[in-house]
């Protein structure tokens, strides 16, 4: 991507505040290209493809896992920031990078894990994600962890609009009195954008809400009826994955026309400036997010509280507990490679990488090896 195709408010590779070490390059790539390709090979990254999204693996193939959802993620902020004339190569690396440390068993392992570690320092999936790409990667020769951007890894611990919450410091070498970069602000929004939608298609297709449940849903509904009049003779599989096309596309039209009239408003014509707003830029309409606001508050009601979601949300809790207990216990039970870091983390924060690590399907086998009297050790 050519520098002078960027707005005067994006990042530049250019300008970046460089990367904690110092290293050789085989290449001439700019620096938020290096990073999302280091994202893309890393391990975290590829065991997303067997982590819970809203349905556990076993489920069926068809669901979103954290792999399928981060490729959506990045899929739906790079054609943000293409129209705002931001820099893509780093919407795509902090969209790639946005869930890496995210549990087995979606927000449930998040919650078990925070408890659990609650006099050790707590969990969340952010911080964990910037532990991933700071120390838990060993690839290169010189140095833990991916050694990526600052701007990347400003942009994965201010993820979220909860970042200036996060009670363990690490948020405080990235300055925690500046707004992210436009391209960090996109990427919570393209993050809900995502999730709304494919998760109205997941639990259409899973039976957990119907299509009549919808129809208390404005947004949803006004779509489906604009669809249905411009394709009369759509078939109703047809007409739902259209309905959430258009969706997304109404919702990504709706950020970027206010995103744009709050940086004319703003009078902004750096990134600098941009840093220095009270407020993040990168915005909803007041009437989108009030209807974005109603979807959500329905997926959450018949779909994430759905019994049969609320039924392995319950088995998840137990056996996530017990892993972490036995552990706890018996340290020696995890590989040798993670009793050499004790010492320097300390036993519980190890535990709770190593199980923050796990897909969803090696936390269930994990299960039965310690606990089934006939399964394999």
């Amino acid at each position: 991507m050519h520098e002078y195709y960027l707005a005067p408010y994006a990042s530049s590779s250019e300008q970046s505040r460089g990367r904690k070490h110092h290293e050789p390059y085989k290449d001439d790539r700019p620096a938020f290209e290096r990073d999302r390709d280091r994202v893309i090979h890393c391990a975290a990254f590829r065991r997303l493809e067997y982590k819970t999204q809203v349905f556990v693996n076993h489920e069926g193939d068809y669901y979103r896992t954290r792999l399928t959802h981060s490729l959506e993620v990045a899929q739906i902020a790079r054609g943000i920031a293409r129209k705002l004339r931001l820099n893509e190569d780093l919407v795509e690396a902090l969209a790639l990078a946005h869930d890496l440390g995210h549990t087995p068993f979606g927000h449930t392992g998040e919650q078990v894990l925070n408890r659990l570690m609650k006099n050790y320092g707590g969990f969340e999936h952010n911080q964990q994600s910037l532990r991933i790409v700071e120390l838990l990667e060993h690839r290169y020769p010189d140095f833990d962890g991916l050694n990526l951007s600052w701007e990347t890894r400003e942009g994965i611990i201010k993820h979220s609009s909860d970042y200036d919450k996060a009670a363990s410091g690490a948020i405080a070498p990235y300055a925690p009195g500046e707004r992210a970069t436009l391209e960090g602000q996109l990427i919570d929004l393209a993050d809900e954008i995502a999730y709304n939608n494919h998760d109205i298609d997941d639990g259409l297709k899973a039976g957990y809400i119907r299509l009549a449940d919808l129809s208390e849903v404005e947004l949803w509904q006004r779509t489906f009826c604009k669809v249905g009049n411009r394709f009369p003779q759509l078939d109703e599989k047809r007409q739902i994955l259209q309905t959430i096309s258009y969706l997304i596309g109404d919702l990504i039209h709706d950020l970027v026309f206010t995103t744009l009239t709050n940086i004319e408003t703003q009078g902004i014509t750096s990134l600098a400036e941009v840093r220095a707003q009270p407020c993040n830029l990168v915005s909803f309409s007041s009437e989108m997010l009030e209807l974005n606001r109603q979807l959500k508050k329905f997926l959450y009601r018949r779909l994430y509280r759905h019994s049969k979601v609320e039924r392995m949300r319950v088995k998840a809790e137990r056996f996530l507990t017990l892993l972490f207990e036995n552990y706890l216990e018996h340290p020696t039970l995890l590989p040798e490679r993670h009793q050499a870091r004790f010492e320097r983390f300390g036993t519980e924060r190890v535990i709770c990488d190593y199980i923050a690590s796990m897909t969803d399907r090696y936390a269930q086998d994990e299960y039965k090896r310690l606990y089934e009297p006939f399964e394999r050790a």
